[in-house]
């Protein structure tokens, strides 16, 4: 063994041994984790004749159902499919699914029972953010993979996830730019409204640090927090529209789950229309547009990298996919189903995560954690889309859709193509120098140097 493997070797042995997040500190509005009792790291899933279990940590229940329960049936689609093709590794694969029910220290509990108790070889699962950081102790201390497949407010890199949604600069940053250049209507005040978690805040503050620098008044800015499943948007509403007498502003709305609905059903009410307050939106979809009455809404826009009207073969084959599932199981909804952004994502994470098994030709942690690195997988959007080799995130296309009668969205921008994920952000002081990298020498997801010192 030569001394630079050596030296890796050696890197990697520690690195098994200390703490592996990159993850700050959780605001106070984010929940804490569920306690977690002592446990030996989960046993490596060793490859024999059974079949492999696959853990989906969605809501089921709850106020985040709304969003959620389209992931867990699009990745028990995915299972299908590849079940169909003969499986991985000549076993076929089986779906453990769990309802957390949008309680978020109940989303730690199921994930340390998949991990101990089912035994599964990879998560598939989360959606708010807050879930996301409760569990993502349980995935470090016991050594488990999570893709996580909802745009999110970076900050973070962590040794056991790989994210398949979009960070700050694949969703938010552009959709501020479009909005303030001329073709999205120039906007120079801006409300930020949001649910009260760690999303909103943590991708509100990046939000204003660019606005500052692109000298935006403070006076300019409106910041605004209601709970998860508010329901009563009056107040803010009429707010919103004395906020914006007399410049051109637009809101940035950050409100997730079923608080959508009152949402877009009070702006209907009191009359706002995108041609005079734009509202972009990024946790609002298809899916949550199914449930409204859009005719009210159209022009207002949303954030994505992904959206179903696309019109490419990938695109169209599917959709077509997810509706012969949709009927084939007698899904409700049934024929109104859409496809959405995560449910891409999703999609995108499982395939990688199989190919990356039949890479490495096991199940094991560590071996497809090192082979999901640089997979690419022909996407429905179109594009081949890559996991980033270092930082664990995907590399994605930005597209700004505008809200149709129909609840579609047409493509009023796009990037030309896939752009490299920013985990840290470059517009926050704090995190402007961190570096998320997991190849050798840097080795860690929250740096300002490599964790190997390397010999001159």
């Amino acid at each position: 063994m030569n001394v630079r493997a050596s030296l890796l070797c050696g890197a990697l042995l520690m690195l098994g041994a200390c703490s592996q997040s990159s993850t700050p500190a959780a605001d106070k509005s984010a929940a804490p984790a569920a306690p977690a009792a002592p446990a030996a790291p989960a046993e490596p899933v060793k490859d024999d004749k059974g079949p492999i279990k696959v853990g989906i940590l969605h809501s089921l229940s709850g106020t985040m159902a709304i969003s959620e329960t389209s992931l867990r049936d699009v990745a028990l689609m995915t299972i299908d499919e590849i079940n169909e093709k003969g499986g991985l590794l000549g076993r076929k694969l089986e779906a453990v699914v769990v309802d957390p029910a949008s309680n978020w220290p109940l989303f730690a509990e199921k994930a340390r029972e998949l991990l101990t108790k089912d035994k599964v070889a990879a998560v598939f699962g989360c959606w708010t953010s807050v879930s996301r950081k409760t569990v993502l102790p349980v995935f470090e201390e016991l050594n488990g993979l999570l893709f996580y497949p909802v745009q999110y407010e970076g900050e973070e890199s962590s040794y056991n996830v790989f994210y398949t949604g979009a960070a700050p600069n694949q969703q938010a940053i552009p959709a501020l730019e479009y909005l303030m250049s001329k073709e999205g209507g120039g906007a120079t005040r801006f409300v930020l409204l949001g649910t009260d978690y760690v999303y909103p805040r943590t991708t509100n503050k990046i939000l204003r640090y660019f606005l500052q620098s692109k000298n935006v008044a403070e006076a300019d800015i409106m910041e605004k927090y209601t709970p998860f499943g508010h329901t009563d948007y009056q107040t803010i509403v009429n707010e919103v529209k004395r906020f914006a007498a007399g410049k051109r502003t637009a809101v940035i709305s950050t409100i997730n789950g079923d608080s959508n609905v009152p949402f877009y059903k009070e702006l209907g009410n009191q009359g706002v229309k995108a041609e005079d307050i734009p509202v972009v939106a990024f946790s609002v979809g298809e899916e949550e547009l199914r449930g409204i009455d859009t005719s009210p809404l159209v022009g207002h826009l949303a954030a994505w990298n992904y959206f179903q009207s696309i019109d490419n073969p990938e695109n169209k084959a599917f959709i077509a996919k997810w509706k012969a599932y949709v009927a084939k199981n007698n899904l409700p909804g049934g024929d109104k189903r859409v496809t959405n952004d995560p449910m891409e994502a999703t999609y995108i994470g499982m395939k990688m995560w199989a190919q990356a098994v039949t890479q490495a030709g096991t199940t094991d942690v560590d071996a497809v954690r090192q082979a999901v690195a640089g997979q690419v997988v022909k996407a429905p959007s179109g594009f081949d889309i890559k996991m980033d080799e270092k930082n664990h995130h995907l590399h994605k296309p930005v597209y700004i859709g505008e809200v149709q009668a129909n609840g579609q969205f047409q493509i009023v921008w796009k990037t030309p193509g896939p752009i490299r994920a920013m985990p840290w952000s470059p517009y926050v002081p704090d995190s402007s120098k961190k570096v998320a990298d997991w190849t050798y020498p840097w080795l860690c997801g929250n740096c300002t140097e490599p964790k190997v010192a390397l010999a001159k």
